[in-house]
């Protein structure tokens, strides 16, 4: 038993010694599971609703109708692809105007059907395009931001990857967020913010490590509220188990969710993102 102890002892030191930057590769790593792996691994019966009814659909915000251990709930998330084609065909996980607000009318029809919203979140960030500027790409997660504080369902958010600025935060307003234990979640990338202090990307090691940007970080802050643990060397090594974990995760958010008013709920999600930012000088 003692051998057991100091073995995950060990574990836990060496994940607690991975720098913020490694955690960034991992969480960009071409082997590791996306957004519809966990929807075919962690729940049944997955029906993709597509279109945002103004201008089109977004192949990198799939959502659909799903059950998750028998609960129904509405998902919701990027997707980057695997292969070439398909990786332009999601526009490598940089969701335009039409998917968020595809993704906000599937949060409507949530709360219509009082449906649990999980949203799913791996994306380098927005796509910032000139047609995406023509169609408002601003507005449209600002929109987001405001209607999902408001909305009358629980949301569970997770950010399985990369987290990145407004891309991220378009559906990332949640009464849980959660971060697998190699993802990032930051208003700008590492090279991004590399460029601006530094003047060259190949500082964006020195940015991510002073960002704050890494899981364990942004839950001592407050900015999330549970990191998922991931197998030694990262989900694609073992996605069964992560897959597992992920869902154990998840159910037991919604099923504490269930428990509450939804008045409460939204209260607490008020005061939620009230508190971040806040400082004691």
């Amino acid at each position: 038993m003692a051998t057991k102890k100091s073995t995950k002892k060990k574990i836990a030191s060496k994940k607690a010694q991975i720098s913020s930057w490694k955690r960034v590769e991992l969480a960009r790593h071409p082997k590791r599971p996306m957004m519809l792996d966990y929807v075919a691994s962690c729940f049944d019966d997955f029906m993709e609703i597509h279109g945002d009814r103004h201008i089109g659909d977004d192949g990198a915000m799939p959502a659909g109708l799903a059950r998750i251990d028998g609960i129904k709930c509405m998902v919701i998330g990027h997707e980057k692809g695997r292969e070439t084609n398909e990786k332009l065909r999601r526009n490598f996980g940089c969701a335009g105007p039409e998917g968020y607000r595809k993704a906000l009318r599937m949060m409507r029809f949530a709360e219509k059907f009082k449906l649990p919203i999980i949203s799913i979140i791996d994306t380098p960030g927005a796509y910032p395009g000139v047609e995406a500027e023509e169609r408002n790409i601003a507005e449209s997660i600002a929109f987001n931001l405001r209607e999902m504080i408001l909305l009358r369902t629980p949301i569970v958010a997770v950010v399985i990857g990369e987290g990145g600025s407004g891309g991220a935060l378009g559906i990332g307003i949640a009464d849980k967020v959660m971060m697998m234990e190699n993802s990032y979640y930051s208003v700008i990338s590492p090279e991004g913010c590399a460029a601006i202090l530094w003047k060259d990307r190949k500082y964006a090691p020195d940015a991510a490590n002073a960002m704050k940007l890494d899981a364990r970080s942004l839950k001592r802050l407050g900015v999330i509220d549970k990191i998922i643990k991931e197998p030694m060397h990262g989900a694609h090594t073992n996605p069964t188990a992560t897959s597992k974990t992920l869902k154990s995760n998840i159910l037991e958010e919604i099923k504490s969710l269930s428990t509450e008013s939804m008045d409460k709920i939204l209260e607490d999600r008020y005061k939620k993102y009230r508190r971040i930012g806040e400082f004691i000088n």
